[in-house]
């Protein structure tokens, strides 16, 4: 992976050198990319759940169906993910990531033609497939660019995007649901497909001209540069696992601490889904009707959460602390998930807390992820990465149809929400329990 010019004397001649502007330099050159990529790859992901107030009674679904709609989609995204990061680390970050927002964006495109059941189900599943792999392939990606002491600050940027999404996207969905219902004889839900699934194959080719897989093939950066950049990558990974190959892939897949990550992970997922899918829900049963104003309301919660979540990775960057960094939100959004349980009829408690449990929930998964990157590498990285998120994100298709069915048989999300509050809180420990007070690496390592 390394290449020879990339010696330990030039190495250490780098490291006594100030880096941190060519860091800032890689971070305004990659990460609004990559940023506006993950707010254009949740929202078709979770646009669905604004569908959902026009969509379930046009074609009289119920809640039930819908959970099991919206979840379905992590079962194609679980099947396809490990393939996708193995295929990225041999083939580039620009091809893969090309071919993941032209495909799911034409497939979030037809969710417009979406009549029954069974092309709901199939639809969703699809875009699970051809949506699998981009965010551990982003967070891949970034230790291919960022040594540990920045990383975290930019997988909170970058991780920011999804509660970004919530900001725009609410208020885009409730906008072209409410003013482009009955254009061409199509619903508005029809049309919010449509257009939010447009932009997202035009940028997919925007990437595949603007990317660099690696530093050493980056034109903008000097030869010196790329000499600091790739001699602190190679240093970090020099301290990794010295098998390579499959074999090191192989050796992360039997560590128990990984599943115990996973674990969290599913958890933290849960969080996210409940919050992604039924936020417009939660809000139209404050009783608010209007799309256009329940998707103002909605961007209330990700607003906090975009903010604190950048701050408080920040912050984690400047202690080199991670594990109370991660920890604390998971506590923080269990506690005001069952709160929301308490505060029915009370609208401005109910945002507090809605607001509560999105910075918590949304902060969760910067810190998570360094973790786990700062301890996988090489090819570990990329199957071991991959693998914790496919695992996790069984949570997505878990959440919305325990939650849809709950919905279904008794009227209210209340029982949900003990169970993804008690769920996020039990995130948090296990955090705890694995990661040493140091939050470098973990336990026993």
């Amino acid at each position: 992976m390394a290449n020879s010019e990339f010696t330990a004397a030039a190495f250490n001649d780098a490291r006594a050198t100030d880096s941190s502007a060519i860091y800032a330099r890689i971070t305004w050159r990659l990460l609004p990319l990559l940023f506006a990529c993950y707010v254009l790859a949740y929202l078709d992901r979770i646009n669905v759940g604004f569908a959902a107030l026009q969509m379930k009674s046009d074609l009289a679904f119920s809640d039930a169906v819908y959970g099991l709609g919206a979840g379905i989609f992590f079962i194609g995204y679980f099947l396809f993910e490990v393939p996708s990061n193995l295929l990225l680390q041999k083939i580039g970050a620009r091809k893969t990531i090309t071919r993941i927002m032209v495909m799911w964006g034409l497939i979030s495109m037809g969710m417009s033609l979406v009549h029954a059941p069974w092309s709901f189900y199939l639809l969703r599943f699809l875009l699970g497939v051809f949506e699998a792999g981009f965010f551990p392939g982003i967070i891949l990606y970034l230790t291919y660019w960022y040594p540990a002491r920045y990383r975290a600050r930019a997988i909170a940027v970058f991780s920011s995007a999804f509660a970004v999404a919530g900001v725009i996207g609410g208020p885009l969905s409730g906008w072209i649901m409410n003013d482009m219902a009955g254009h061409w004889g199509l619903e508005g839900w029809r049309w919010m497909f449509i257009l939010e699934g447009l932009p997202t194959c035009l940028l997919g080719i925007v990437v595949f001209f603007l990317l660099d897989d690696r530093p050493t093939q980056a034109a903008w950066l000097s030869d010196e540069e790329k000499k600091i950049v790739q001699g602190e990558i190679d240093a970090e990974n020099a301290s990794g696992p010295s098998k390579h190959g499959l074999s090191s892939y192989l050796v992360a897949m039997r560590d128990p601490k990984i599943y115990v990550l996973s674990l969290s992970w599913f958890f933290f997922v849960c969080g996210i889904y409940m919050m992604s899918f039924w936020l417009p829900t939660i809000v139209k049963e404050m009783g608010v009707s209007d799309p256009l104003h329940i998707g103002f309301l909605s961007a209330i919660p990700f607003s906090v959460a975009t903010v604190g979540t950048i701050l408080i990775g920040m912050h984690s960057d400047r202690r080199l602390e991670r594990r109370w960094h991660c920890a604390l939100p998971a506590f923080l959004a269990g506690a005001a998930l069952i709160g929301l349980i308490f505060s029915h009829g009370d609208v401005y408690l109910s945002f507090v807390l809605l607001s509560l449990a999105s910075l918590g929930i949304v902060t969760t998964v910067p810190l998570l992820w360094a973790i786990l990157s700062e301890y996988l590498k090489g090819t570990a990285a990329a199957g071991g990465i991959a693998f914790v998120n496919s695992l996790g994100l069984i949570g997505g298709f878990v959440c919305p149809f325990v939650l849809g069915w709950i919905k279904t048989s008794t009227g209210s999300l209340d029982l949900g929400n003990w169970l993804v509050g008690s769920g996020m809180a039990l995130g948090g420990l296990l955090i705890l329990l694995v990661v040493r007070p140091r939050g470098r690496t973990l336990k026993n390592q």
